[in-house]
């Protein structure tokens, strides 16, 4: 179906801006994808959005063409609107913008396919959506199964973190839980041992370079300012760490994140 929303009191215009705050996507299980190439990278992987949001006035885009063909095929909903409505809901004062909803995907760990990679991402705490982001990425660019967000996170499906995971949030398995819930996750894997936990740390901590990472590794990052607790260190069955040179005493965790998992690339191939 198609249509036209020329006004700013529609109550699609109203729909798709709520869905910038995270109590209406939890509560209509809805995300919002924002940017041609997102949008285009989300089809490659195999999603469509229900809705698909785009200027009324703008200039053909093959790339825009083939999505706008695909949707209606699929039985969505293209809306066109002007510019400057566009702008409220995508918050970008940007006529060629084009805006995409989703449906929010399954976060439970029983989803997760341990034996599907090599590395996984574990991130504890993590507050910033633009990290979370990065996190999702950088899991891409490694060929990691994905990110397990432990505790109390940003949301994955904010238009922030989805921004900044360039369109990994469609290609990384995504899974959020207590500690307490997983680690005998983590643990109920054949033979007891489902993974090997690789935690980010100072507390007697080997070197990054060379560390006997074995498969499948699951990467432990803390929260940004506090790091990671040392009962959960404790846990861990390897803690590694990276040389500071400079006055910094720490990476950024989504940086540190990135610098370990290249490193378990290496040596897992």
């Amino acid at each position: 179906m198609r249509r036209t929303i020329t006004g700013f009191s529609n109550p699609t215009v109203k729909f798709l801006r709520s869905l910038r705050e995270k109590k209406h996507r939890k509560a209509e299980g809805k995300f919002l994808a924002e940017g041609l190439r997102l949008l285009t990278d989300a089809r490659k992987s195999g999603h469509l959005p229900e809705m698909l949001v785009m200027a009324s006035a703008r200039e053909a885009h093959p790339l825009l063409d083939a999505l706008e063909t695909d949707v209606l095929a699929a039985g969505g909903e293209v809306i066109e609107m002007g510019a400057d409505l566009l702008a409220k809901v995508t918050g970008k004062d940007n006529p060629q913008a084009v805006a995409g909803v989703y449906t929010e995907f399954g976060t439970g760990l029983a989803a997760l396919d341990r034996s599907s990679a090599k590395i996984w991402l574990v991130a504890q705490a993590l507050r910033d959506p633009g990290n979370l982001g990065t996190m999702l990425r950088t899991g891409d660019a490694v060929g990691a199964g994905g990110l397990i967000l432990i505790d109390d996170c940003a949301d994955p499906f904010s238009v922030e973190a989805v921004r900044a995971s360039m369109g990994a949030v469609f290609t990384q398995s995504i899974a959020k839980a207590r500690w307490e819930e997983f680690l005998p996750w983590l643990r109920g894997g054949g033979n007891g041992h489902g993974g090997q936990l690789v935690a980010a740390s100072l507390r007697d901590a080997v070197d990054y370079r060379g560390a006997p990472y074995a498969a499948p590794c699951f990467l432990l990052v803390g929260n940004e300012s506090r790091g990671l607790p040392e009962d959960y260190e404790a846990e861990c069955d390897l803690r590694v760490t990276m040389p500071m040179k400079g006055r910094a005493d720490s990476l950024n965790a989504a940086v540190a994140a990135a610098v370990l998992a290249y490193e378990a690339l290496a040596v897992l191939g």
